[in-house]
């Protein structure tokens, strides 16, 4: 049977229904019970048998959550803000000097593509006492820099090379813009989508990251959201309250899902443009 034909549209779209459905049960069974009291330990499949906001307000009470949202916008904008600046700055030579050295750079660059931070934090932890650096609830920012830098250099060098024309520098150059002058009024406003797919890519990530965060940040006052959300999970005493967690995980979610949709438009036109060459 052919996919032209109208029975093979029918059963494409009945395919892509079923699997949309299926995509949605974990966030119907997270929004139902969100949706119940903290008491209310009915079968989750049983979707929306009660409408509070009990749960939500356990959660926004409990996780501190005006301050935790506080120190993950800290710790993600000022992350984010140093991985744009550097990367962009280490892209820029990298896609315009053709040596053998810029190639070893780039390749340099890629190389921390496949080491995980997870595998050096030992030495890392070490490397940051040896130097005297105070472990407070902003030493995560090292981490997420030094873990983004690789992934975020290689989306501008790929977009600089291929979507930056040399020849409105070499027109800048002309009428006396220096090479400062050059990279911040004339190349960085153009890799804009590109900036906007790292802050996208880059920010996700160290927003949900607990693993740092838990690993640096022993006050539970300057604990992020993600690790604000663990004192929910419970132990062998105290059962997990999942109507509680799931309400925290909305409120997690949601500055994240707000800035994505304002974001969306540059999202895939700032990858694509970006590995378009390498």
């Amino acid at each position: 049977m052919r996919s032209g034909s109208p029975i093979g549209k029918l059963l494409t779209h009945i395919a892509i229904l079923v699997l949309v459905f299926i995509n949605l049960i974990p966030l119907l069974i997270v929004l139902s019970s969100s949706l119940r009291s903290p008491r209310n330990m009915t079968n989750p499949l049983n979707w929306f048998n009660e409408f509070t906001l009990d749960s939500f307000q356990s959660a926004f009470t409990r996780m501190h959550f005006p301050t935790a949202l506080w120190n993950s916008v800290v710790l993600t904008s000022v992350s984010v803000f140093f991985v744009v600046v550097l990367a962009a700055m280490a892209a820029y030579p990298i896609a315009r000097i053709r040596s053998r050295f810029s190639k070893f750079l780039y390749v340099f660059f890629l190389s921390g593509l496949v080491i995980p931070g997870q595998m050096v934090l030992i030495p890392i932890i070490q490397m940051i006492k040896g130097l005297g650096i105070p472990m407070n609830q902003y030493t995560p920012i090292l981490m997420f820099i030094t873990c983004s830098l690789p992934f975020s250099t290689f989306l501008y060098t790929g977009f600089i090379r291929s979507g930056v024309p040399e020849e409105i520098e070499e027109a800048a150059h002309i009428d006396g813009a220096g090479l400062f002058r050059r990279f911040w009024q004339i190349v960085f406003p153009l890799i804009m989508p590109v900036t906007v797919s790292v802050i996208i890519t880059q920010g996700v990530w160290i927003w949900n990251d607990y693993f740092f965060n838990m690993v640096f940040i022993t006050k539970s006052l300057d604990a992020p959201l993600p690790v604000a959300m663990l004192g929910f999970l419970g132990d062998q005493q105290n059962p997990a309250q999942w109507n509680v967690l799931f309400a925290a995980c909305i409120l997690c979610a949601l500055p994240l899902l707000l800035a994505f949709l304002a974001l969306q438009k540059y999202f895939v036109g700032g990858l694509t443009m970006g590995s378009v060459k390498g």
